[in-house]
C-alpha cells in the first residue's frame, strides 16, 4: 500500500468566487426590480400606455432572471468547496446567465407581439400620468445599473463584461432602462404631436434590440456550458510550446474554460525521445491562465499519464 505523502501533489479545485459584494448588489436590484414592475404594470394598463405596460412585464420577467441570477451566486458561493463538482462552481454561474438570456429573449417576443397588436387596435393613452411612472421606472434602472456596476482599482478588469451570470443580470436592468426611454419617447410624441403609433413602434424597436442581446448571451454561455474550445490563440500557443523541441508532436489537445479567463487543459504528446512532465509542464507556465493541466506521454507502446 502507497503511505508515502502525496499532498504537495494535490491542489484545490476552486477556480472563481464572485464574491458576496456581488451577491448582495444583486439581491438590492432585485428587489427594486420587483417594486417597480408592479407600479409600472398596474399604471400601464390604467393608463393605456402599451409601451409602460409592455415595459411593466417586460420588467417581471427581468425580476424572475435577476432573482434567478441572485440564486446562482448564492448556490455558488454555498458549494464552493463540494468536490463533487469536478472544476467548481462557477458554472452554476453560467447555467444561470444562460436562463436568464432565455427569460430576456422571451421578454423580447412578447414586447414585439403585444406592441404589433397594439398598432393595429389602437387606445387611448393617458399620457401625463404614464409620462410620470415612466420617469420614475427610468430612475429606478439607472440606480439598478450604479449598484450592478463594479469599480475596480484595476480599469482594465471589468467585472460586468467578464462575470457571464452578472453581464446576464447587468442586460436585463439596461434593457429596462433602454424600454424605459423608448416609452417616454414614445408618450411625449404621443402627447405633443399626436402620434400615438409611435407608442407601439418604440415597443417594437425594444423588442428587436433584446432579441440581439439574447443571442449573443446564450451564444458565449451556451458554449461554455457545452465545454466548446473558442480560445484558439490559447491552444495554438500551447501546441507551439509543446512542439518547440523538434520532437515532441501533439497527437491530441483539449482546452477549455472553467473559470472567468481560466483554462484547464488536457494535452497528449508523442515523442521519440521523451522528457519528464514537468518539462512540458513547464514549457506551458507562461500561459497563467492555464491553472489545470494534464500532460500524457506516449512513447511507442508505452503510455504513462501524470496529473
Amino acid at each position: 500500500m502507497h503511505t508515502k505523502d502525496i499532498s504537495r501533489y494535490e491542489h484545490p479545485h476552486i477556480f472563481h468566487y464572485s464574491g458576496e459584494q456581488t451577491e448582495k448588489k444583486t439581491r438590492r436590484v432585485v428587489l427594486l426590480t420587483v417594486t417597480m414592475m408592479i407600479v409600472e404594470i398596474v399604471a400601464g394598463w390604467a393608463f393605456n400606455s402599451m409601451a409602460l405596460f409592455a415595459d411593466g412585464w417586460h420588467m417581471s420577467t427581468h425580476a424572475a432572471a435577476l432573482t434567478l441570477s441572485w440564486g446562482a451566486f448564492v448556490l455558488a458561493r454555498r458549494h464552493t468547496a463540494d468536490r463533487r463538482f469536478a472544476f467548481g462552481t462557477w458554472k452554476i454561474e453560467v447555467l444561470g446567465g444562460f436562463v436568464s438570456g432565455i427569460l430576456l429573449g422571451l421578454v423580447g417576443l412578447g414586447m414585439a407581439g403585444i406592441s404589433v397588436q397594439r398598432l393595429f387596435q389602437p387606445v387611448t393613452i393617458q399620457f401625463n400620468q404614464a409620462i410620470f411612472v415612466a420617469v420614475v421606472g427610468l430612475a429606478v434602472n439607472l440606480l439598478s445599473i450604479l449598484l450592478l456596476k463594479d469599480h475596480p482599482r484595476n480599469h482594465d478588469e471589468n467585472p460586468v463584461h467578464n462575470n457571464l451570470n452578472l453581464r446576464a443580470a447587468y442586460l436585463h436592468v439596461i434593457a429596462d432602462a433602454m424600454t424605459s426611454v423608448l416609452a417616454i419617447f414614445a408618450l411625449f410624441g404621443g402627447k405633443f404631436l399626436q402620434w400615438n403609433w409611435l407608442d407601439p413602434i418604440m415597443g417594437i424597436v425594444g423588442a428587436v434590440l433584446i432579441v440581439r442581446w439574447t443571442y449573443l448571451l446564450l451564444t458565449e454561455t451556451g458554449s461554455i456550458l457545452l465545454d466548446r474550445e473558442t480560445h484558439n490563440e490559447l491552444s495554438s500557443g500551447i501546441r507551439s510550446a509543446i512542439e518547440s523541441d523538434a520532437d515532441a508532436r501533439v497527437s491530441d489537445l483539449h482546452v477549455w474554460k472553467i473559470g472567468q479567463d481560466k483554462y484547464a487543459c488536457i494535452v497528449a504528446i508523442v515523442a521519440e525521445h521523451p522528457r519528464p512532465v514537468d518539462d512540458y509542464k513547464a514549457r506551458l507556465s507562461r500561459y497563467e491562465s492555464l491553472v489545470h493541466v494534464t500532460v500524457e506521454i506516449n512513447c511507442c507502446s508505452t503510455i504513462s499519464k501524470v496529473t
